[in-house]
């Protein structure tokens, strides 16, 4: 049709850029590489996209909005409303695997990546980078000329090893479990984290039956109301992210005071280190969504820490001990790198990449991160800006030869990537 562009053929290039993962991070980063020519195959260990944000528990909505919340090249639809629940999420990545003819290989894993030894057609070479070499289930190998991993924040539940956890005889579940209230109607339950997760689902399961709900409490969050008057919290954060750190904590101690009441004597002190401080720590502040309210009225009772098992018993970091019907840990994740990127010395003493978007570990160029920070603007957002910027790079650094050549059917959802089979 004139004045409609043709879409270059990626499916001609020998060595496309592997992104491992299909959830968010990673379909932002191969749309943004196929608008700029570059073949981008997806490697997703499970069978869909979005398999995490599948997994949430029902109730989870969006803490960014919906115009803040949508992935290059395309909007996320005003009927999801502005705080987008789990289950329009994944309508929308589907939606956008698709709208961007994204070339995805379901059901294979990564398990290792290395740098190529023999790299082939050399005219597909980074300049500075010798290529990589992926290996994944089923003996498959996979030459790529750059790598980006995009296996998410929240990639293997961490529950921690309290001493006598194996004695306690009720159900402990960590909160990637957790779906709804209905399993805990009637019952006592005792919440562990007072992180985003573990503060809904404490809410969830005190508006949803539970008979009593408690919240162990470690170290005592900052909560922001989600929106005050109509502005959405997250646009402060995209506002004060680049401002010093000490100006955005006395900033933060005023609104906190002016918007949040003081929950001490509920025991929920406010914290004691600022509000940056912790993001910079790798702390979020806690977006309310209905704990204040839960708090004041007693259908959600915050105690501190746990400390360990003793049977039945739960026994907590101030002495005490309560018996409760069920325990969910909200404790968190661990991002589970270190098999994959074993002898690259890219990962910090936490597990944690040293770079990420797009800045490559000097020692392993081509080589990219994203979606292993926490950030205050927004995850979905800054996830957005990384695929933009990691395209951009690749496409920089890339030969201009390689990038168009004939054209050929355009790849599609479940498409298996170009490999060998190893010996053996």
């Amino acid at each position: 049709m004139p004045g409609v562009p043709t879409a270059p053929d990626l499916s001609t290039q020998p060595r496309p850029v592997y992104v491992i993962g299909a959830g968010p991070g990673g379909l932002a980063v191969a749309a943004a590489l196929r608008a700029r020519g570059i073949r981008a195959v997806v490697v997703e260990k499970s069978e869909s996209v979005g398999a995490s944000w599948r997994r949430h528990y029902d109730r989870l909505h969006l803490h960014t909005t919906r115009r803040l919340s949508a992935l290059p090249g395309l909007a996320m639809p005003r009927r999801f409303g502005r705080w987008v629940a789990r289950e329009n999420v994944v309508r929308y990545l589907e939606k956008y695997a698709e709208f961007h003819e994204l070339e995805i290989a379901t059901g294979i894993e990564v398990t290792r990546i290395e740098p190529s030894k023999n790299p082939t057609d050399s005219a597909d070479s980074l300049p500075d980078a010798p290529g990589w070499t992926l290996h994944a289930t089923g003996g498959r190998v996979m030459a790529a000329r750059a790598v980006v991993v995009a296996t998410g924040y929240n990639h293997t539940p961490l529950i921690p090893d309290w001493p006598g956890r194996d004695t306690y005889p009720g159900p402990l579940a960590h909160a990637a479990e957790y779906r709804n209230p209905v399993p805990y109607a009637g019952q006592d339950v005792l919440v562990v984290g007072v992180g985003n997760t573990g503060a809904e689902i404490a809410v969830d399961l005190a508006e949803g039956g539970a008979a009593r709900v408690r919240l162990a409490v470690r170290t005592a969050p900052h909560i922001l109301r989600r929106s005050t008057a109509g502005w959405p919290s997250q646009r402060t954060g995209i506002l004060v992210r680049h401002l010093p750190v000490r100006l955005v904590d006395r900033l933060g101690a005023i609104v906190g005071k002016a918007s949040v009441p003081d929950l001490s004597a509920y025991g929920l002190p406010r914290p004691t280190t600022g509000l940056y401080s912790r993001v910079k720590q790798g702390s979020i502040p806690l977006q309310d969504v209905g704990l204040i309210d839960a708090v004041r009225t007693g259908r959600v009772e915050p105690v501190a820490a746990v400390d360990s098992f003793d049977g039945a018993e739960v026994v907590l970091a101030d002495g005490s001990r309560i018996t409760p019907d069920a325990v969910i840990a909200a404790t968190g994740y661990r991002r589970a790198l270190d098999g994959l990127v074993a002898g690259l010395d890219v990962l910090d003493d936490r597990g944690r990449p040293r770079t990420h978007g797009a800045n490559t570990p000097p020692d392993a160029p081509g080589l990219y991160f994203t979606g292993f920070t926490n950030p205050i603007s927004g995850n979905l957002r800054e996830l957005s800006l990384d695929a933009e910027k990691i395209a951009k790079r690749i496409a920089r650094r890339a030969r201009p030869s390689a990038l168009h050549r004939p054209l050929a059917p355009a790849p599609h959802t479940g498409a298996a990537p170009e490999c060998s089979a190893s010996p053996g």
